[in-house]
């Protein structure tokens, strides 16, 4: 793979993470999470490529 491509990649996973965890957190925010798990997905689409890929997961509320 060249290296506009890796770039570019990494790039939209950086802000991919980077905003779900800001979304997540300003969700959680002023709740009571304590000892609760949330289940999450994630759905990823590029209809130019014909791409549908879903993580699904879970994550804890803090302590």
């Amino acid at each position: 793979m060249d290296e506009d491509f890796n770039m570019s990649m990494r790039k939209f996973l950086k802000q991919v993470g980077v905003t779900s965890q800001q979304a997540i957190e300003e969700a959680m925010r002023g709740k009571d999470t304590a000892g609760k798990s949330f289940p999450v997905k994630v759905v990823l689409t590029c209809e130019d490529l014909d791409l549908t890929h879903e993580v699904e997961g879970e994550i804890k509320g803090q302590a």
